[in-house]
Protein backbone atom coordinates (compact mmCIF):
# COMPACT_ATOMS: atom_id res chain seq x y z
CA UNK A 1 0.00 0.00 0.00
CA UNK A 2 1.03 3.60 -0.59
CA UNK A 3 0.57 5.91 2.39
CA UNK A 4 0.92 9.66 2.86
CA UNK A 5 2.22 10.55 6.32
CA UNK A 6 2.39 13.85 8.18
CA UNK A 7 4.46 14.24 11.34
CA UNK A 8 7.06 11.66 10.28
CA UNK A 9 9.89 13.59 11.94
CA UNK A 10 8.04 13.49 15.25
CA UNK A 11 7.97 10.86 17.98
CA UNK A 12 4.93 8.82 16.94
CA UNK A 13 5.23 9.58 13.24
CA UNK A 14 8.82 8.41 13.09
CA UNK A 15 7.99 5.10 14.75
CA UNK A 16 4.96 4.69 12.48
CA UNK A 17 7.14 5.27 9.41
CA UNK A 18 9.54 2.55 10.61
CA UNK A 19 6.75 0.06 11.18
CA UNK A 20 5.10 0.79 7.85
CA UNK A 21 8.36 0.34 5.97
CA UNK A 22 9.12 -2.86 7.90
CA UNK A 23 5.75 -4.18 6.71
CA UNK A 24 6.68 -3.38 3.10
CA UNK A 25 4.47 -0.35 2.55
CA UNK A 26 5.43 2.66 0.45
CA UNK A 27 5.55 5.80 2.60
CA UNK A 28 5.52 9.39 1.39
CA UNK A 29 6.40 11.71 4.26
CA UNK A 30 5.69 15.43 4.38
CA UNK A 31 8.66 17.19 6.01
CA UNK A 32 9.63 20.81 6.40
CA UNK A 33 13.32 20.19 5.80
CA UNK A 34 14.25 16.98 3.95
CA UNK A 35 17.90 17.56 4.82
CA UNK A 36 17.08 16.95 8.49
CA UNK A 37 15.17 13.71 7.82
CA UNK A 38 18.01 11.53 6.53
CA UNK A 39 17.05 8.81 9.04
CA UNK A 40 13.70 8.48 7.26
CA UNK A 41 15.32 8.48 3.84
CA UNK A 42 17.57 5.65 5.01
CA UNK A 43 14.44 3.59 5.68
CA UNK A 44 13.29 4.11 2.12
CA UNK A 45 10.72 6.76 3.00
CA UNK A 46 10.08 9.20 0.15
CA UNK A 47 10.53 12.73 1.51
CA UNK A 48 8.45 15.63 0.21
CA UNK A 49 9.08 19.18 1.31
CA UNK A 50 5.94 20.82 2.62
CA UNK A 51 3.90 21.76 5.66
CA UNK A 52 0.39 21.01 6.90
CA UNK A 53 -0.18 24.77 7.14
CA UNK A 54 0.37 24.99 3.37
CA UNK A 55 -2.44 22.99 1.80
CA UNK A 56 -1.12 23.07 -1.75
CA UNK A 57 2.26 21.68 -0.70
CA UNK A 58 0.45 18.40 0.07
CA UNK A 59 -1.72 18.07 -3.02
CA UNK A 60 0.70 16.39 -5.42
CA UNK A 61 2.31 13.95 -2.94
CA UNK A 62 -1.05 12.93 -1.48
CA UNK A 63 -2.57 12.28 -4.91
CA UNK A 64 -2.80 8.60 -5.74
CA UNK A 65 -2.16 7.38 -2.20
CA UNK A 66 -4.18 4.50 -0.77
CA UNK A 67 -4.41 6.11 2.65
CA UNK A 68 -3.39 9.08 4.78
CA UNK A 69 -1.97 9.11 8.31
CA UNK A 70 -2.31 12.61 9.76
CA UNK A 71 -0.07 12.45 12.82
CA UNK A 72 1.50 15.94 12.78
CA UNK A 73 0.66 18.14 15.72
CA UNK A 74 1.89 20.97 17.92
CA UNK A 75 2.53 20.09 21.55
CA UNK A 76 3.83 22.51 24.12
CA UNK A 77 2.98 23.36 27.72
CA UNK A 78 3.69 26.81 29.06
CA UNK A 79 4.75 28.16 25.69
CA UNK A 80 3.95 31.69 24.67
CA UNK A 81 3.59 31.16 20.92
CA UNK A 82 0.16 29.50 20.98
CA UNK A 83 -0.56 30.80 17.47
CA UNK A 84 1.43 27.78 16.26
CA UNK A 85 -1.04 25.51 17.98
CA UNK A 86 -3.91 27.06 16.06
CA UNK A 87 -2.03 26.97 12.76
CA UNK A 88 -0.80 23.37 13.02
CA UNK A 89 -3.40 21.54 15.12
CA UNK A 90 -6.52 23.28 13.82
CA UNK A 91 -5.82 24.79 10.40
CA UNK A 92 -3.37 22.03 9.47
CA UNK A 93 -5.92 19.33 10.27
CA UNK A 94 -8.55 21.11 8.21
CA UNK A 95 -6.10 21.35 5.29
CA UNK A 96 -5.26 17.63 5.37
CA UNK A 97 -8.88 16.51 5.60
CA UNK A 98 -10.03 18.90 2.89
CA UNK A 99 -7.40 17.47 0.56
CA UNK A 100 -8.41 13.92 1.43
CA UNK A 101 -11.96 14.77 0.40
CA UNK A 102 -10.94 16.61 -2.77
CA UNK A 103 -8.60 13.81 -3.89
CA UNK A 104 -10.96 10.99 -3.01
CA UNK A 105 -8.56 9.24 -0.63
CA UNK A 106 -10.05 5.89 0.36
CA UNK A 107 -9.21 6.03 4.05
CA UNK A 108 -7.45 8.20 6.62
CA UNK A 109 -6.33 7.93 10.22
CA UNK A 110 -6.17 11.08 12.33
CA UNK A 111 -4.19 11.27 15.59
CA UNK A 112 -6.26 13.07 18.21
CA UNK A 113 -5.55 12.77 21.96
CA UNK A 114 -7.16 12.04 25.33
CA UNK A 115 -6.35 15.66 26.15
CA UNK A 116 -9.50 16.71 24.28
CA UNK A 117 -11.31 15.46 27.42
CA UNK A 118 -9.08 17.59 29.65
CA UNK A 119 -9.13 16.70 33.36
CA UNK A 120 -11.13 13.47 33.88
CA UNK A 121 -11.08 13.87 37.70
CA UNK A 122 -10.05 10.28 38.26
CA UNK A 123 -12.66 8.76 35.94
CA UNK A 124 -11.96 6.61 32.88
CA UNK A 125 -14.15 7.88 30.02
CA UNK A 126 -14.67 5.92 26.82
CA UNK A 127 -15.23 7.14 23.25
CA UNK A 128 -18.78 8.29 24.00
CA UNK A 129 -17.63 10.97 26.48
CA UNK A 130 -17.96 14.63 25.48
CA UNK A 131 -16.13 17.31 27.48
CA UNK A 132 -17.94 20.65 27.79
CA UNK A 133 -15.84 22.61 30.29
CA UNK A 134 -12.82 24.91 30.01
CA UNK A 135 -9.68 23.22 28.76
CA UNK A 136 -6.52 23.08 30.86
CA UNK A 137 -4.09 24.26 28.19
CA UNK A 138 -3.74 25.67 24.70
CA UNK A 139 -2.76 22.20 23.53
CA UNK A 140 -5.96 20.68 24.93
CA UNK A 141 -8.07 23.43 23.40
CA UNK A 142 -6.56 23.35 19.91
CA UNK A 143 -6.61 19.56 19.72
CA UNK A 144 -10.24 19.57 20.86
CA UNK A 145 -11.09 22.01 18.09
CA UNK A 146 -9.27 19.82 15.56
CA UNK A 147 -11.11 16.75 16.90
CA UNK A 148 -14.45 18.47 16.28
CA UNK A 149 -13.32 19.35 12.74
CA UNK A 150 -12.48 15.69 12.13
CA UNK A 151 -15.89 14.62 13.43
CA UNK A 152 -17.58 17.13 11.11
CA UNK A 153 -15.72 15.72 8.10
CA UNK A 154 -16.79 12.21 9.14
CA UNK A 155 -20.42 13.30 9.38
CA UNK A 156 -20.08 14.68 5.83
CA UNK A 157 -18.89 11.27 4.61
CA UNK A 158 -15.08 11.38 4.82
CA UNK A 159 -13.71 7.83 5.38
CA UNK A 160 -11.68 8.78 8.45
CA UNK A 161 -10.76 6.99 11.68
CA UNK A 162 -9.95 9.02 14.82
CA UNK A 163 -7.42 7.64 17.31
CA UNK A 164 -6.96 9.04 20.83
CA UNK A 165 -3.67 8.18 22.57
CA UNK A 166 -2.77 9.33 26.06
CA UNK A 167 0.71 9.90 27.46
CA UNK A 168 3.28 8.42 25.08
CA UNK A 169 6.77 7.47 26.25
CA UNK A 170 9.74 5.65 24.79
CA UNK A 171 13.47 5.82 24.03
CA UNK A 172 13.32 8.86 21.73
CA UNK A 173 10.65 10.79 23.62
CA UNK A 174 11.18 14.44 24.48
CA UNK A 175 7.86 15.26 26.16
CA UNK A 176 7.78 16.67 29.73
CA UNK A 177 7.12 13.16 31.06
CA UNK A 178 10.10 11.71 29.18
CA UNK A 179 12.34 14.51 30.40
CA UNK A 180 11.09 13.93 33.96
CA UNK A 181 11.98 10.23 33.68
CA UNK A 182 15.45 11.12 32.45
CA UNK A 183 15.88 13.61 35.30
CA UNK A 184 14.73 10.93 37.75
CA UNK A 185 17.38 8.49 36.54
CA UNK A 186 20.01 11.23 36.87
CA UNK A 187 18.90 12.06 40.41
CA UNK A 188 17.62 15.48 39.36
CA UNK A 189 13.91 15.07 40.10
CA UNK A 190 13.40 15.98 43.77
CA UNK A 191 9.60 16.48 43.63
CA UNK A 192 6.67 14.91 41.78
CA UNK A 193 2.93 15.67 41.87
CA UNK A 194 0.46 13.59 43.86
CA UNK A 195 -2.89 12.47 42.34
CA UNK A 196 -1.89 13.60 38.82
CA UNK A 197 -2.33 10.66 36.47
CA UNK A 198 -1.99 9.57 32.86
CA UNK A 199 -2.71 6.65 30.55
CA UNK A 200 0.83 5.50 29.73
CA UNK A 201 1.54 3.89 26.34
CA UNK A 202 4.84 2.93 24.75
CA UNK A 203 5.37 4.67 21.42
CA UNK A 204 5.71 1.37 19.53
CA UNK A 205 2.25 0.30 20.73
CA UNK A 206 0.71 3.62 19.72
CA UNK A 207 2.27 3.44 16.26
CA UNK A 208 1.03 -0.13 15.82
CA UNK A 209 -2.45 1.01 16.82
CA UNK A 210 -2.36 3.42 13.86
CA UNK A 211 -1.72 0.53 11.50
CA UNK A 212 -4.55 -1.43 13.13
CA UNK A 213 -6.76 1.61 12.68
CA UNK A 214 -5.96 1.81 8.98
CA UNK A 215 -6.31 -1.92 8.35
CA UNK A 216 -9.18 -2.91 10.66
CA UNK A 217 -11.22 0.08 11.84
CA UNK A 218 -14.43 0.97 10.08
CA UNK A 219 -14.43 4.44 8.48
CA UNK A 220 -16.10 6.93 10.80
CA UNK A 221 -15.05 5.15 14.00
CA UNK A 222 -13.13 6.50 16.99
CA UNK A 223 -10.83 4.53 19.27
CA UNK A 224 -9.01 5.34 22.49
CA UNK A 225 -5.54 3.82 22.08
CA UNK A 226 -4.10 4.72 25.46
CA UNK A 227 -2.03 2.47 27.68
CA UNK A 228 -2.64 1.49 31.32
CA UNK A 229 -3.80 4.24 33.68
CA UNK A 230 -1.39 5.16 36.49
CA UNK A 231 -0.79 8.19 38.66
CA UNK A 232 2.58 9.80 38.13
CA UNK A 233 3.47 8.70 41.65
CA UNK A 234 2.70 5.07 40.74
CA UNK A 235 4.77 5.44 37.59
CA UNK A 236 7.73 6.72 39.58
CA UNK A 237 7.40 3.89 42.09
CA UNK A 238 7.65 1.41 39.21
CA UNK A 239 10.61 3.35 37.82
CA UNK A 240 12.26 3.28 41.24
CA UNK A 241 11.79 -0.47 41.59
CA UNK A 242 13.23 -1.08 38.12
CA UNK A 243 16.21 1.24 38.44
CA UNK A 244 17.00 1.18 42.14
CA UNK A 245 16.84 4.98 42.19
CA UNK A 246 15.34 6.74 45.19
CA UNK A 247 11.72 7.91 44.97
CA UNK A 248 11.26 11.70 44.77
CA UNK A 249 9.17 13.51 47.37
CA UNK A 250 5.48 13.93 46.55
CA UNK A 251 3.80 17.35 46.37
CA UNK A 252 0.06 17.80 47.11
CA UNK A 253 -2.07 19.35 44.34
CA UNK A 254 -2.71 22.57 46.26
CA UNK A 255 1.01 23.40 46.38
CA UNK A 256 1.30 23.14 42.59
CA UNK A 257 -1.84 25.22 42.09
CA UNK A 258 -0.43 27.87 44.42
CA UNK A 259 2.78 27.85 42.40
CA UNK A 260 0.72 28.19 39.22
CA UNK A 261 -1.01 31.29 40.56
CA UNK A 262 2.31 32.79 41.60
CA UNK A 263 3.80 32.10 38.16
CA UNK A 264 0.79 33.67 36.47
CA UNK A 265 1.43 36.87 38.38
CA UNK A 266 5.00 37.27 37.12
CA UNK A 267 5.49 35.23 33.93
CA UNK A 268 4.66 38.08 31.57
CA UNK A 269 7.27 40.23 33.28
CA UNK A 270 9.94 37.61 33.99
CA UNK A 271 10.89 35.01 31.33
CA UNK A 272 10.25 31.75 33.20
CA UNK A 273 11.22 28.36 31.73
CA UNK A 274 8.21 26.54 30.24
CA UNK A 275 8.19 23.91 32.99
CA UNK A 276 7.68 26.61 35.63
CA UNK A 277 5.01 28.63 33.83
CA UNK A 278 1.45 28.74 35.14
CA UNK A 279 -0.08 26.52 32.46
CA UNK A 280 2.44 23.73 32.99
CA UNK A 281 2.04 23.78 36.75
CA UNK A 282 -1.76 23.91 36.48
CA UNK A 283 -1.85 20.78 34.30
CA UNK A 284 0.24 18.95 36.92
CA UNK A 285 -1.87 20.00 39.90
CA UNK A 286 -3.87 16.85 40.59
CA UNK A 287 -5.29 16.45 37.09
CA UNK A 288 -5.88 13.10 35.41
CA UNK A 289 -5.80 12.34 31.69
CA UNK A 290 -7.29 8.86 31.84
CA UNK A 291 -9.16 6.77 29.27
CA UNK A 292 -10.80 3.39 28.67
CA UNK A 293 -9.17 1.45 25.82
CA UNK A 294 -11.56 -1.54 25.97
CA UNK A 295 -13.08 -0.87 22.56
CA UNK A 296 -9.70 -0.83 20.80
CA UNK A 297 -8.66 -4.02 22.59
CA UNK A 298 -11.80 -5.90 21.56
CA UNK A 299 -12.32 -4.57 18.04
CA UNK A 300 -8.76 -3.90 16.84
CA UNK A 301 -6.71 -6.34 18.88
CA UNK A 302 -4.83 -3.45 20.51
CA UNK A 303 -2.64 -4.80 23.30
CA UNK A 304 -0.44 -2.13 24.94
CA UNK A 305 2.37 -3.41 27.13
CA UNK A 306 2.33 -2.91 30.92
CA UNK A 307 4.09 0.21 32.18
CA UNK A 308 6.73 -1.83 34.02
CA UNK A 309 7.71 -3.63 30.82
CA UNK A 310 7.76 -0.44 28.75
CA UNK A 311 9.82 1.54 31.27
CA UNK A 312 12.30 -1.30 31.62
CA UNK A 313 12.81 -1.37 27.84
CA UNK A 314 13.08 2.42 27.71
CA UNK A 315 15.65 2.63 30.52
CA UNK A 316 17.79 -0.05 28.87
CA UNK A 317 17.64 1.85 25.58
CA UNK A 318 18.89 4.93 27.45
CA UNK A 319 21.85 2.94 28.74
CA UNK A 320 20.73 2.49 32.36
CA UNK A 321 21.05 -0.78 34.24
CA UNK A 322 17.84 -2.26 35.61
CA UNK A 323 17.22 -4.66 38.48
CA UNK A 324 14.83 -6.78 36.41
Amino acid sequence: MKYFLTGATGFVGGELARQLRAAGHEVIALVRNPGKATNLAALGVALVKGDVTDKESMRAPMSGCDGVFHVAGWYQLGGRNIAQGQAINVDGTRNVLELMKELGIKKGVYTSTLAVNSNTHGKFPDESYRFTGVHMSAYDRTKAEAHHIAEKFISDGLPLVILMPGLIYGPEGLSPSDLALRDFLRGRLPLIPKVTGFAWAHVADVAHAHILGMEKAAPGSTYIICGPNHTFEEGMKIASEISGKRMPLVMPPWSLMLSSWMSAAVEWLIPLPDRYRSETLRVQAGTTYYGDNSKAKVELGFNPRPLREGLKQTFKAWGYDTRE
